[in-house]
C-alpha cells in the first residue's frame, strides 16, 4: 500500500487458474490483485512490485508453496510480507511446517468468501500496525542517536569554551579526521564515528586551571607538565561507558599526544602501539594548532605547516598517515578556511 495507491496489493499464487479467478472475484473490489501460476513467476512479481500480502498455494509443481515461502523469507526486502497459505490438506504437521517458515495463517480449501475476506483484512491490519510501529521505533532511535551526537558536540565545546582563543578548533579537528578516514578507506559509518569522537580529544582541559589554560605566554616546564595531564583527565572522565562513541572518545583523549617514535605522552607508546584513532587525531590536532592563531603565536603559512608534518613523518606522525595527509592537504586547508575562528 502506498500514498499513490491507497489499495493494498495482494499476490495470489496458485497453479490452478480457476482458483485464482475465484479469489480475484472475491477480493478485487477492495484490493489490487496480481497473480502467478508458479513459484518462479511469483518471485519475479515480488521483485518488481510492492506487495502487501501473499495468498500462497502449497501443492504446486516444480516449486511448492513451502519452497516459495522459504525464498521469500530469506530475502530481507520481502521477509516482512505476510503469507497466508491456501491448502486442501488437513495436516497439523503441514500447518506447523508453514508456521515455522514464517506464514501468518492457513485457509483451507474450499473456503468461503466471508472467511477469505476476514482473514485477509485481519492480516493486513496487523501488517500495517507492525509497519507503523517499526517506523515509530526508527524515528525514536534516530532521535536518541541525534541526542547523543548533540550531547557529545556540546561536551566537546564545553572544554573549548574556557579557551576561547581556539574557537572552532574541535570542529575543524573532527572534519580533518573525517577527511583522513575517507582517504584511508574507512567505511562512512566509521569515518563519522571518528569525526564526532575526535571532537572530545581535549575534554580533559576541563580539569586544567585557568591560570595555565589561559596563560598568554608560553608555559613553563612545570606548567606544561600540568597541561599534559589533560590526556589522562579526559580518559578518566570518559571511562566506564558502554557507548561505542564514548569508548572511542576515551581512546582518543588518552592517546592523541603520543608520538610515533615513543617520545609522546602520557604513556610513551611507540609506532603501532598507539591506537589508530589516536594517531589520526595527533596529526590533525597539530595541523590545526600550527595553522591557527594562539595567544603565544601567529598562524603558520600553509606551506610551512605541510612541510613540518612531512619533516616529522616517522618521528611524531605515522608515516602512512602522512602519505594520506599529502593526498588531502588541500581539503584540510579548505576545512580550515570554512571554519575560521
Amino acid at each position: 500500500m502506498s500514498l499513490t495507491n491507497p489499495k493494498a496489493t495482494i499476490l495470489v499464487v496458485d497453479d490452478i487458474a480457476d482458483n485464482i479467478d475465484v479469489i480475484s472475484n472475491i477480493l478485487n473490489e477492495q484490493y489490487d490483485i496480481k497473480a502467478a501460476n508458479h513459484g518462479e513467476l511469483a518471485l519475479k512479481i515480488l521483485d518488481r512490485f510492492e506487495i502487501d500480502l501473499i495468498l500462497l498455494d502449497i501443492m504446486m509443481p516444480d516449486m511448492d508453496g513451502y519452497a516459495v515461502c522459504q525464498k521469500i523469507k530469506d530475502n530481507p526486502k520481502l521477509a516482512n510480507v505476510p503469507i497466508i497459505f491456501l491448502t486442501a490438506m488437513d495436516s497439523q504437521e503441514g500447518e506447523q511446517r508453514g508456521f515455522d517458515l514464517g506464514a501468518v495463517d492457513f485457509i483451507s480449501k474450499p473456503f468461503s468468501a466471508a472467511i477469505l475476506k476476514a482473514r485477509v483484512a485481519s492480516q493486513l491490519k496487523l501488517a500495517n500496525y507492525a509497519k507503523e510501529l517499526e517506523q515509530k521505533v526508527h524515528e525514536r532511535t534516530k532521535d536518541l542517536a541525534d541526542s547523543r551526537m548533540e550531547i557529545i558536540e556540546r561536551l566537546a565545546l564545553a572544554a573549548e569554551f574556557r579557551d576561547n582563543e581556539t574557537g572552532n578548533h574541535v570542529i575543524r579537528v573532527g572534519e580533518y579526521c573525517r577527511c583522513m578516514g575517507q582517504s584511508i578507506g574507512l567505511p562512512k559509518a566509521e569515518s563519522d564515528l571518528l569525526a564526532i569522537t575526535a571532537t572530545l580529544h581535549d575534554i580533559g582541559k576541563i580539569a586544567i586551571s585557568d591560570n595555565i589554560l589561559l596563560k598568554p605566554d608560553r608555559l613553563t616546564e612545570a606548567e606544561f607538565d600540568i597541561m599534559k595531564s589533560h590526556s589522562e583527565a579526559g580518559a578518566k572522565l570518559l571511562e566506564g561507558s558502554q557507548s561505542e562513541l564514548l569508548k572511542a572518545a576515551r581512546v582518543i583523549a588518552l592517546s592523541h599526544h603520543e608520538k610515533w617514535d615513543g617520545t609522546g605522552y602520557p604513556n610513551q607508546l611507540k609506532g603501532n602501539e598507539i591506537p589508530f584513532y589516536g594517531r589520526i587525531v595527533a596529526l590533525c590536532d597539530v595541523y590545526d594548532a600550527l595553522s591557527s592563531v594562539r595567544p603565544y603565536k601567529t598562524a603558520w603559512a600553509k606551506e610551512d605547516v605541510e612541510q613540518y608534518i612531512n619533516d616529522l613523518s616517522g618521528q611524531h606522525f605515522d608515516p602512512i598517515l602522512v602519505e594520506h595527509f599529502n593526498k588531502v592537504s588541500e581539503q584540510f586547508y579548505a576545512i580550515l578556511r570554512s571554519y575560521q575562528d
